[in-house]
């Protein structure tokens, strides 16, 4: 899938965004190995604790259909009804959540509008970052326990 392509995803996502509470809304398309993009958008809840970010929304989508190999992310927002002002990169919950799933040259392509871009990978974003195999290192006999930490 070409970069044009998965960005106008990403705005496609956008604008299926629930934020009634900020007015700032986040669309995200996640590409994965096999060439199949899942659309994530930010899902705000009145208690705010609930409320999913754009990222987790299309990464979990695409984990609850059986997908574990992905390539990318596109990932784009700002005030509802406007061309984003700036580049949104993950936040912190979403780039551990990233990190669960994705390896470190996993890219992230910041869309600002139709013709703005800027690329990062995941470990630029979060460099010495927790992953599944610091459990496993940590982890006792049928990963129960915890041991030697």
């Amino acid at each position: 899938m070409e970069t044009e392509e998965l960005a106008l995803a990403a705005c496609k996502a956008r604008k299926m965004s629930y934020a009634p509470y900020s007015g700032f809304t986040v669309g995200a398309a996640l590409l994965c190995s096999d060439g199949s993009v899942y659309l994530g958008c930010n899902i705000e809840n009145a208690a705010y604790g609930p409320t999913i970010c754009a990222e987790r929304t299309a990464i979990f989508k695409a984990i609850s259909d059986g997908k574990r190999d992905f390539v990318g992310l596109a990932l784009t927002g700002g005030s509802k009804d406007q061309q984003p002002e700036h580049f949104l990169t993950p936040c912190g919950v979403c780039r551990q959540v990233l990190a669960e799933f994705c390896e470190n040259d996993f890219w992230v392509l910041s869309v600002k509008n139709d013709a703005e871009y800027m690329r990062y990978v995941l470990g630029e974003l979060l460099p010495v970052s927790f992953r599944p195999e610091n459990m496993r290192n940590k982890m006792g006999e049928g990963g129960r326990t915890w041991s030697g930490l």
